[in-house]
């Protein structure tokens, strides 16, 4: 039995074809009295047996393709909470899948964690499985290793971010079928790229969630969540459920990794413990599996427990003030010494290590010790375009030549990079919220969307709250849909951004194993200098300066080696001046150079030449 046989073998929840033309049905349903199996649509009703266990089993003559649902209590018509398929939306029939396909890349074990370059994108907003698909090898071409897909479960309409998902094991319908993301992933390999999949397992979506009426215990009453009550993670058949799905995204989809979505809100953090652990020995030692957090928490503690890396807020919120001055919401516990705040995640990733916010959290645990790729840094992202009131992206609110230093530093500082779609074009469209509920469920949330900006001064009139746009109109969503045109400033942000992922897979990828903080220096207020020791023995050192006034400093680039450098003018250059919004990143062959032997005549001809006017 391979490793893969056992780990499906021993699944639990969902229904699952068997060799012999029948499918093994299961659902775990302790309160309910009675529960039946309705095959093709109402033809067939089959009663299930329960066990002491509290699970409704039954091994029955059906194919793929069948449509199925549970009817409970013979009142309460559900589909399967762990369907595989889904062909009426959430409310409606959930579907017997073949999980059989014939993958053409057999071979593929992965990537190495420290390749990772992350793109982030919305399969819907992109148009469905085939349409970023037929992406992939523009993505390739521009240098990405890794494409992360924002939660692909079955969500209720046809539109939404992802993160209200109720059926998790089902990929949304209006995506594509399972068959046509396995395809996805399938020329994603081919292209020797890995795929990511966004799983949330904190909350289910407020639309078409079952489970509470027939399995009370799916959720804990004493602990309440932005969502509603928390779910109860001390029932092993609710860890059961989780893992399985995330063994399902790993060993049927063959996908390379998960980002686990908002891990600060599952209390039990021994949940998070055992899915790594049941993931990694589900898998051949030789594959490549990557496990990568959110948490606002800053558990560095899991960060040597099984996981990869966690997206670094701390970096983007930091990078995001010192770009655009904003300074409400969250950006307020980093507007007070922002450089100092800099310098600390880039020397040890996360800037909150156990000390208390000026909002009053106390946050974090100490991560100086760990190295740099157990951090993923981005500029944007789903959350922090999204979560904006009407969705705008940076290259609307920050000046440019500062942005492309900040780009500079995202791509060639030793942390793991993530873009998010379309901002390697300089895509203007927003990105916004947006959900398609009905009825008094849309109108909640629209109410509750334009709550959450009451706080921020450009809100507090109601009619402007009142311009928000409301998540549940079509025109939110297809705002949100990123076109690119053959225009020169696309051409010119896209050849910005290609250069600095090339330069990454030839000069950092290849020292960043073993790669350690060296110190940072800070310079001026909002310029400094970050060093880190390379894998190699080599010095990678990152000058940036995103002040609006010139920065002196004492050049360190003895028989070092200028890789990039932007908004840097030769004149000064010479001078030892870094101009405002400017960058220079170089790498030094002898690290034991000391200050004293630093003269500006040993560098080299650089990758990207300094400007001469």
């Amino acid at each position: 039995m391979t490793q893969h046989q056992g780990a499906f073998l021993n699944q639990h929840h969902g229904a699952f074809l068997n060799k012999d033309g029948t499918t093994h049905f299961a659902l775990w349903a302790p309160d309910a009295r009675t529960v039946a199996l309705e095959l093709g649509k109402g033809d067939l009703v089959h009663n299930l047996y329960k066990d002491h266990d509290g699970w409704y089993k039954a091994t029955i003559e059906c194919a793929a393709g069948t449509a199925y649902r549970y009817l409970i209590n013979n009142e309460l018509h559900v589909p399967d909470p762990a369907a595989r398929r889904q062909l009426d939306d959430v409310h409606g029939w959930s579907c017997v899948v073949d999980q059989a396909y014939p993958w053409k890349t057999v071979t593929w074990h992965g990537r190495p964690w420290h390749e990772a370059i992350i793109y982030e994108l919305h399969v819907g907003a992109l148009g469905g499985f085939s349409k970023v698909e037929e992406m992939l090898p523009t993505l390739a071409e521009l240098g990405i290793t890794a494409i992360e897909l924002m939660p692909l479960n079955e969500f209720p309409g046809e539109r939404n971010w992802g993160y209200d998902g109720v059926l998790l094991f089902a990929p949304e319908s209006s995506y594509g079928t399972p068959e046509q993301l396995k395809s996805l992933i399938d020329s994603a390999h081919a292209l020797d790229m890995m795929v990511i999949v966004d799983v949330v397992y904190n909350h289910f979506g407020p639309d078409g969630n079952y489970l509470g009426q027939y399995a009370k215990h799916f959720f804990r009453t004493d602990i309440k969540t932005g969502w509603g009550d928390a779910i109860d993670f001390r029932q092993q058949p609710v860890r059961d459920f989780f893992i399985e799905n995330a063994l399902m995204w790993i060993l049927d989809y063959r996908v390379d990794g998960l980002r686990i979505d908002a891990a600060h809100a599952i209390k039990d953090k021994n949940f998070l413990l055992e899915l790594s652990e049941r993931v990694r020995g589900a898998v051949l030692p030789s594959r490549h599996v990557h496990l990568v957090l959110e948490n606002e928490d800053n558990a560095a503690s899991l960060l040597t427990n099984g996981f990869d890396a966690q997206w670094n807020d701390d970096g983007h919120n930091v990078l995001h003030h010192l770009l655009t001055n904003e300074h409400e919401g969250y950006y307020a516990d980093f507007a007070d010494s922002p450089t100092t705040k800099l310098a600390r995640c880039l020397s040890e990733g996360f800037i909150y290590q156990g000390e208390y916010t000026p909002r009053g959290r106390l946050r974090g645990e100490i991560s100086k010790d760990l190295p740099p790729t157990a951090f993923v840094l981005f500029l944007q992202n789903h959350d922090q375009v999204g979560n904006r009131a009407f969705g705008e992206r940076l290259i609307q609110l920050a000046d440019p030549d500062a942005l492309k230093a900040a780009v500079g530093l995202l791509l060639l500082c030793p942390m793991i990079p993530l873009l998010f779609m379309g901002e390697e074009w300089g895509c203007k469209k927003p990105f916004l919220f947006f959900t398609d509920h009905h009825d008094d469920l849309a109108k909640a949330v629209c109410e509750g969307r334009r709550k959450e900006f009451e706080s921020f001064a450009k809100f507090n009139d109601p009619e402007m709250r009142e311009k928000i746009p409301n998540p549940n109109e079509l025109a939110t969503f297809t705002q949100s849909i990123p076109e690119q045109h053959d225009e020169e400033e696309h051409s010119e942000w896209r050849e910005f951004y290609k250069g600095l992922i090339a330069l990454r897979h030839t000069e950092i990828i290849p020292r960043l194993k073993g790669a350690k903080s060296a110190g940072v220096n800070i310079l001026e207020d909002r310029a400094l200098v970050a060093s880190w020791m390379m894998g190699d023995g080599q010095l990678l050192r990152i000058y940036i300066n995103l002040s609006i006034f010139p920065v002196h400093v004492t050049p360190s680039w003895n028989k070092a080696r200028l890789i990039f450098s932007h908004q840097v003018l030769s004149a000064e250059y010479a001078q030892g001046i870094l101009t405002p919004g400017s960058i220079l990143v170089c790498i030094e062959e002898d690290a034991r150079a000391t200050e004293e032997d630093i003269t500006i005549e040993s560098l080299e001809e650089p990758a990207f030449a300094l400007a001469t006017s």
